[in-house]
């Protein structure tokens, strides 16, 4: 599919604020006053950021109160819906911190609202029949231990953050394996589409269109294998590896800390652009791209 900007500071964004703020959410983090309003301020500022970077993949961005009707059936309802009550919560949470109060039961709260609201994102992608290398588990796990990951790491939380990095290294390996097996074995073509196989290799007469559609630019996008290789080994090295690496031989300072940060942030766009890039939509074959 094809990664658009927004999609990607979306979902890098909001992983990094809603991941924050369950670590606040859980009381991970002392001191009262300036220090808590600066937190929960980033954590609110990240998730409302990316929120709002999702708008610029709509194609009416006016209409975007309309995501909140289906909410029975629709993840991106759910998700609007979690994410709302999410930042409603910790932001009272926030505001008895600042105040001198832990109020640790809406704290707990609003961390488990945090983690739902990342969880209805990936379900968004997991619950998509169309793109075989979405529809698993592990689209889920990615999207939970990367939230998590940088929210430790927003939040100073060691040696949580060093688990996380070595889970979020271990996720996507996973998901790159299960996902390649099943882009050899199970990916569509016409012959299979068509049933007409047994008459030899197939291909379409005339392309359905003479020029880009909707569906082309959006749905289809290919990228090179061997660039693929190198981004998921830059992306997983920036990502996970270099700043676990530099966690476990260094003693971890504020200088270290924000290393480790930036580091993990651009490792995390790599591996979303490449979320996205790699993600075979059937219509494809449609279009003869597959």
């Amino acid at each position: 599919m094809h990664p658009a900007p927004s999609l990607i500071a979306f979902s890098a964004l909001t992983g990094l604020g809603f991941g924050l703020m369950a670590w606040l959410g859980v009381g991970v983090m002392h001191g009262d006053g300036w220090v808590a309003a600066a937190f929960c301020a980033l954590a609110l500022g990240l998730a409302g950021g990316g929120l709002l970077a999702s708008l610029g993949h709509l194609g009416q961005p006016r209409r975007f109160l309309k995501a909140f009707r289906e909410w029975r059936t629709s993840w991106l309802s759910r998700e609007a819906w979690a994410a709302c009550a999410a930042m409603a919560a910790f932001a009272l949470y926030a505001a008895a911190w600042t105040l001198g109060l832990r109020l640790a039961p809406l704290g707990w709260l609003s961390a488990g609202l945090a983690l739902a609201t990342v969880f209805a994102t990936s379900m968004i992608y997991a619950q998509m029949r169309t793109v075989p290398r979405w529809r698993s588990p592990l689209t889920p796990a990615i999207f939970l231990v990367t939230a998590l990951a940088g929210g430790a790491l927003l939040a100073d939380a060691f040696p949580a953050a060093e688990a996380l990095l070595a889970a979020l290294a271990a996720v996507h390996v996973a998901a790159w394996v299960v996902g390649d097996r099943r882009a050899r074995r199970g990916a569509a073509t016409l012959a299979s589409a068509t049933g007409l196989g047994r008459f030899g290799r197939l291909r379409a007469f005339e392309p359905p269109h003479t020029g880009a559609n909707y569906l082309t630019h959006e749905m289809v996008y290919v990228v090179g294998r061997r660039h693929a290789a190198k981004l998921r080994a830059l992306g997983l090295g920036l990502a996970a590896l270099l700043p676990l690496g530099l966690a476990l031989a260094l003693p971890v300072g504020h200088l270290l800390g924000a290393v480790l940060l930036a580091s993990h942030v651009a490792g995390v766009v790599i591996l979303r652009w490449l979320f996205f890039a790699e993600a075979e939509h059937v219509v494809g074959v449609y279009y003869g791209r597959r």
